[in-house]
């Protein structure tokens, strides 16, 4: 009897660098840990407590599925972790406890595992979970909102839900060196730029994500901005408010490079990117969320795999 090998092609990434999951989540966990400290000086112990159940119930929430799936144990890998963290550092400190577990939940059961792990996810786990609580909590994004009603000291304001509510003229209530060093409101591990840059930087340099997906999409952010300031200043704000408050740069470096549910190929990084640039922008300034960037990233990962169908042409002709 003849034996026969069935190939399976499965969807991209196929783009090896020889690294391991385990190299590159614990190098990615490095690379954000100093946003999330910041966030720590920030918002004082209630930011502790949540990264500390995030991270804890997303690697509980994992072994679980192992056990239930009769599969190898994979919290040691660090990916667990790694989503754990990246979703702790979207919330408020003041996220209900209840919240974050049905959070990390949905990111590794829904988000990552039921597509059947590592590398077959077709949306970012973290994206999957806060859309869900967004649509399902929407108060409890309401960063400002928590903060009182936690009855949390805090002087900073959300930049985004200011301009949106008083429009434009809010924007010279927000200097762009203080938003760039965490003096704002918002997610834990988000409001720190500086800290995300280095972090992204590390990366880039490290080899662990591309760079044409972080600087497209940053691109998109600011031309997008741009043209709609240019067009009407009176009800948009400047592009640089879009780039160093929401979740922006945690998007740009962390959250967008996800490796199975980005492209691999260039032309179609830099469409990938640019594009959940653009519509991070459009959700903002025209749509009835604050931030964009959560569904954003969830539209560009939906067309990624189209997007790397565009290859370059073959060196070369047919004889």
């Amino acid at each position: 009897m003849i034996s026969q090998k069935k190939l399976i092609v499965s969807h991209a990434p196929f783009l090896h660098c020889g690294r391991s999951i385990t190299e590159k989540s614990y190098h990615t966990l490095l690379a954000a840990l100093p946003a999330a400290i910041a966030g720590f000086f920030f918002f004082g112990m209630p930011a502790v407590g949540v990264v500390s159940l995030s991270i804890s119930s997303a690697i509980l929430w994992e072994l679980l599925f192992n056990t239930i799936s009769r599969r190898k144990v994979t919290i040691g890998d660090g990916d667990a972790a790694l989503i754990g963290l990246l979703f702790a550092m979207l919330l408020p400190a003041t996220m209900p406890w209840y919240a974050v577990i049905v959070g990390t939940f949905v990111a590794i059961f829904i988000g990552k595992q039921i597509f059947g792990g590592i590398g077959g996810n077709s949306f970012s786990p973290v994206m999957v979970a806060m859309a869900i609580l967004m649509v399902s909590w929407t108060d409890m994004f309401d960063f400002e909102g928590m903060l009182v009603a936690y009855q949390f000291d805090f002087s900073a304001l959300y930049p985004l839900a200011t301009l949106k509510h008083l429009g434009p003229e809010a924007a010279s209530q927000f200097n762009c060196l203080d938003l760039l060093i965490g003096q704002q409101v918002g997610g834990i591990g988000a409001t720190c730029g500086l800290a995300l840059i280095l972090g992204g930087i590390y990366l880039i340099l490290r080899g662990f994500i591309r760079w044409e997906i972080s600087i497209s999409f940053l691109a998109g952010i600011i031309v997008t901005a741009y043209l709609f300031h240019v067009t009407d200043s009176q009800q948009y704000a400047g592009p640089m408010i879009h780039l160093l408050s929401g979740y922006t740069l945690i998007a740009a470096f962390f959250l967008a490079t996800e490796d199975s549910s980005s492209p691999v190929n260039m032309t179609p990084m830099l469409l990938y990117g640019a594009l959940g640039g653009v519509m991070t922008v459009l959700i903002r300034n025209i749509g009835s969320y604050v931030d964009g960037v959560v569904f954003a990233i969830l539209f560009i990962n939906c067309i990624s795999p189209l997007l790397d169908k565009i290859r370059p042409k073959a060196i070369g002709k047919v004889v």
